[in-house]
């Protein structure tokens, strides 16, 4: 018998359905996959556990299910147990910029309330660390989110971005209608890769507006997009600063237009005590940037 079978059982049967189950289970999957494994478990023991709808536990389902509940139930304690006095870890994925300019004051406040905590950290772009997230390799992902709609995860915005230009301080270039109102745009265009969120909103916009302006230079980095910049390389495609000490050498010009980026905190289980105090880090650190744009 598969115990993760049981495991997806026991989750249906609590929660009185398949659909049930899967928005409450703590960690992600789709509901074709708790069906199919269900069955699995059903053609195993060679009984029906439930019937589909309405829901109700068989005989055969209930004996089941009063077997395994007080296991499952107790998981959550006796993984506490196990932990008491031993450190925790936690595993954070984030694009390269949030990990360079504000993870070190969330490690370095989170060691101060919780020193027994140890974090591991994964970067990448945004579906990249989503992809860590839905594979149970990271418990939290701090993210552009492209998709409002997310199945299976657990969110919390934080703040939205706005796309802009990034232009050398030292042009004279105040608009981005500078770029528009041209026939054919003669600048060197710098931006991340192509299937990162913001290549993806800032492509649709010049479709959208019948613009041609490919990239000459593709980087793996804001951070990187904004030393070429400054260094008069090119134009680059960036976000508003959100760092505490800005570049210098690089002007931002709002494209307003395009709709702006949420960046946000994913998760697909239940988390712990230290994990929880990971998501207010997160919010305090959102709010002080908020505050540090409006000044």
């Amino acid at each position: 018998m598969n115990i993760h079978h049981l495991e997806l059982f026991y989750y249906v049967a609590k929660h009185g359905g398949i659909m049930e189950a899967v928005r409450k289970m703590p960690y992600g999957i789709q509901q074709p996959a708790v069906s199919g494994q269900i069955i699995q478990l059903e053609d195993n023991l060679g009984v029906k556990l439930f019937q589909r709808r309405p829901f109700i536990l068989s005989p055969a389902g209930q004996r089941l299910f009063d077997s395994i509940r007080p296991f499952f139930d107790s998981i959550d304690g006796i993984c506490d147990q196990i932990r008491d006095g031993t450190s925790e870890l936690i595993r954070l994925g984030a694009p390269t910029m949030v990990l360079d300019r504000h993870f070190p004051d969330i490690v370095r406040e989170l060691h101060k309330t919780l020193p027994g905590v140890k974090v591991a950290l994964k970067e990448g772009h945004h579906h990249q660390i989503q992809h860590l997230l839905s594979s149970n390799e990271i418990d939290i992902a701090i993210t552009p989110i492209e998709n409002p709609s997310l199945p299976g995860l657990d969110r919390i915005d934080l703040l939205d971005i706005q796309v802009c230009l990034l232009v050398p301080a030292s042009s004279s270039i105040q608009s981005a209608s500078h770029f528009w109102e041209q026939d054919r745009i003669s600048e060197p265009l710098i931006s991340l890769p192509q299937d990162e969120l913001i290549t993806k909103r800032f492509n649709a916009f010049l479709e959208k507006s019948n613009l041609i302006w490919p990239p000459l230079i593709e980087l793996s980095s804001l951070d990187l997009i904004e030393r070429y910049v400054a260094a008069g390389i090119g134009i680059g495609v960036g976000i508003q600063n959100l760092s505490i000490a800005p570049l210098p050498g690089v002007d931002r010009i709002p494209i307003t237009e395009i709709e702006t980026i949420t960046v946000g905190v994913l998760w697909n289980r239940k988390l712990s005590p230290a994990g929880q105090h990971v998501l207010e880090l997160c919010q305090k650190k959102a709010k002080d940037l908020k505050e540090r744009k409006k000044s």
